[in-house]
């Protein structure tokens, strides 16, 4: 069994959804479809998704939302009639959910319905049976997946048929709808091909597999061929726009592969995300960077001796809404990056005083405009080409805060100045990969 997720931008129009048609029929092993809300048509178009936030929010601010649904419901109407549908067929479903959101449901609820009436839409054109997340996945307080989850939905999917599950959303032990975070339809596929026992677990987008480097910043990045699912979860941790993390988990623990295709070249081989790999053949997979970086370096002479001083003080942070994202330790030093925009306006200043004063430190520096680039890949430990690294970067100018490798066995972290980030990307890229 194949389990196959289709993105936003695969489910934008009645041409787009042709194709996922042919998709799912190119292969009778593909026999559950997971489906996202309607996405962007062009650039100056608004997901359908966008658009039931905004409709919660007029009803928040106590304005009827009427004539914004009316935009959200001619957009599902115009696609069934353009696949040759009744118009009327969502009448139902588009009444029931524009009092849902009216009556004040909430955020979650309206936003939902994206993927909900996506899913209704889509049933109808395949003639596939609709499944409906709310009943089958049960979302726990902190946003896990409760276990229980996919043994409802491995009951109601029976041998032979043909599903089509909305993904984003779930509900709570109460029954409340509860959707996942943005790009949570990731999620939904991966937890339905665990549940499933699935053989594969396709996720079909708008690009060709996943790039060695973000195309906006190298525009003739490759395309990685394959990698493993550590590698996916070291590069999205420094901005690179992988794979949902959170999808990553149900697949992994079922060692469930992930095939990343395109819709709209499906002819295209795409990137596998696999258990693991061999990194002799293509030791480095990609180069990333992320941009908005505080720094928070602490010394204090036998600043260790002292036992859960580092404890101590992150609690500290962590009471100030600060939570360090990579640390670097020295024999009586640490240094902190940690986002930028966890920080109250005005009191990064404040942060190394208050520090200094309850710690008795001899030292602080608190402040801002740094970025982390990192070079992932299974075999980066014993690549030559690393070597290399150091030496590229000061050929371009650019300064070098921090090189930390040895931390993971897979990641190379760099730390630049902020502006300088995009050409530590191009450097390393071209140093590593090119």
């Amino acid at each position: 069994m194949i389990v196959s997720k289709f993105g936003g931008s695969s489910v934008a129009d009645a041409d787009q959804i042709r194709k996922v048609a042919a998709i799912l029929k190119a292969d009778e092993n593909r026999t559950v479809v997971v489906v996202s809300a309607p996405g962007k048509r062009s650039k100056s178009d608004t997901k359908v998704t966008d658009m039931l936030y905004e409709c919660d929010a007029q009803v928040h601010r106590g304005v009827v939302c009427d004539e914004l649904f009316a935009q959200v419901s001619l957009r599902y109407t115009s696609i069934a009639k353009d696949l040759g549908l009744p118009e009327n067929i969502l009448d139902e479903a588009l009444s029931e959910v524009g009092r849902g959101i009216n009556a004040g449901l909430g955020p979650d609820y309206s936003a939902s319905r994206g993927e909900y009436l996506s899913g209704k839409l889509i049933a109808a054109y395949m003639g596939w049976t609709f499944l409906e997340p709310q009943d089958l996945v049960l979302i726990n307080e902190n946003g896990t997946v409760a276990e229980e989850t996919y043994g409802k939905i491995a009951a109601v999917v029976k041998e032979g048929g043909r599903y089509v599950f909305p993904g984003f959303y779930g509900s709570t032990a109460d029954g409340k709808v509860k959707t996942f975070s943005r790009g949570g339809s990731d999620i939904s596929g991966s937890i339905v091909a665990r549940a499933l026992g699935a053989a594969l677990y396709e996720n079909w987008t708008d690009v060709s597999g996943v790039f060695m480097a973000d195309p906006r910043l190298i525009a003739d990045a490759k395309v990685i061929t394959k990698m493993s699912y550590r590698e996916v979860r070291e590069l999205a941790a420094v901005g690179f726009s992988v794979f949902h993390e959170e999808a990553i988990a149900p697949v992994r623990e079922a060692g469930i592969p992930i095939q990343v295709k395109n819709t709209n070249k499906p002819q295209d081989a795409g990137t596998s995300i696999v258990s693991s790999r061999e990194g002799a053949e293509d030791p480095i997979v990609g180069v990333t960077g992320k941009s908005g970086y505080g720094r928070l370096s602490v010394q204090k002479l036998l600043l260790f001796k002292r036992p859960g001083i580092r404890h101590l003080m992150e609690t500290t942070l962590k009471a100030l809404g600060i939570t360090p994202e990579f640390t670097l330790t020295g024999i009586d030093s640490i240094v902190w990056f940690f986002p930028i925009s966890q920080v109250a306006g005005g009191s990064i200043s404040s942060i190394g005083s208050l520090l200094t004063n309850e710690f008795a430190l001899d030292d602080v520096k608190c402040d801002s405009g740094y970025a982390i680039t990192a070079i992932t890949g299974e075999g980066l430990g014993k690549s030559k080409r690393l070597a290399s690294m150091v030496g590229a970067l000061i050929e371009k100018n650019i300064e070098v805060e921090f090189v930390n490798l040895g931390a993971s066995p897979i990641t190379c972290l760099v730390g630049v100045q902020e502006p300088q980030m995009q050409s530590a990307v191009a450097a390393l890229y071209d140093a590593l990969i090119r």
